[in-house]
């Protein structure tokens, strides 16, 4: 039995490289579409929203000269090029999607309106949320908090390369200590930097659980959306 009716799932672009520094590796792709698509076919209402960093930090030096704004639109186009990746790769295992962008962009993605999102999900779909906010200072993580706020997702399962939040890099130091709960407060007053401080604040004032797991694990998202312990929960 599902723990969830409808969640959020935060994938960052690098996921989508597999061990490459940048670009789609396909296989990896694909198992992460199966991995999801597992979920869904177990009842849970899935929504995805898809950084962009694996195709934006092969332009980065050269984004480092740009306006802002501008840099932050090619990086909201770099979602889109990863929700297309990954929606390929879950109809071509047999499950319907949707990906809605933020930027219209007809030929493309439909665009983004929350009752015909909503709508998708409830017919089983698999919702793909693109193109960020459409609007330039916002993170990808702020994407995915609003998106899961109007979708009224019961949760956000923020994917990452480490098993949950720790008081700081385990990755850089072995002794790092791990949370298997915390608060939004505490996240924000240690600056923990698991998700963008807008976004930790906009589910903390509307009391949206985030879970922190790590994507390299296989079958992590399912014993997630089943409501087992993996990772941390900041509520």
């Amino acid at each position: 039995m599902a723990a969830y009716q409808r969640l959020l799932l935060k994938l960052s672009g690098e996921a989508l490289a597999g061990g490459g520094a940048f670009g789609i590796h396909a296989d990896r792709v694909r198992q992460l579409a199966m991995e999801v698509a597992e979920v869904a076919a177990a009842g849970v209402q899935v929504g995805v929203v898809v950084g962009g960093g694996n195709i934006f930090r092969g332009v980065a030096a050269a984004a480092q000269k740009m306006d802002r704004v501008t840099a932050d639109h090619m990086g909201m186009l770099a979602t889109v090029i990863n929700s297309l990746a990954l929606s390929d790769a879950l109809e071509q295992i047999g499950h319907p999607t949707r990906v809605m962008s933020a930027i219209e962009m007809h030929q493309v993605a439909e665009p983004y309106i929350r009752r015909r999102a909503i709508r998708h999900l409830e017919k089983g779909r698999i919702v793909i949320f693109a193109a960020g906010t459409s609007n330039p200072y916002f993170s990808t993580d702020t994407a995915a908090t609003l998106r899961a706020l109007e979708i009224k997702a019961d949760v956000i399962a923020k994917a990452t390369r480490v098993d949950g939040v720790y008081d700081k890099d385990p990755l850089k130091f072995p002794e790092a200590l791990k949370y298997e709960q915390i608060t939004y407060l505490e996240v924000l007053s240690q600056g923990l930097g698991v998700m963008d401080a807008t976004s930790i604040a906009m589910c903390r004032d509307n009391r949206l659980p985030i879970i922190v797991f790590n994507l390299n694990t296989a079958g992590n998202i399912m014993r997630m959306a089943m409501g087992e312990q993996v990772g941390t929960i900041i509520q």
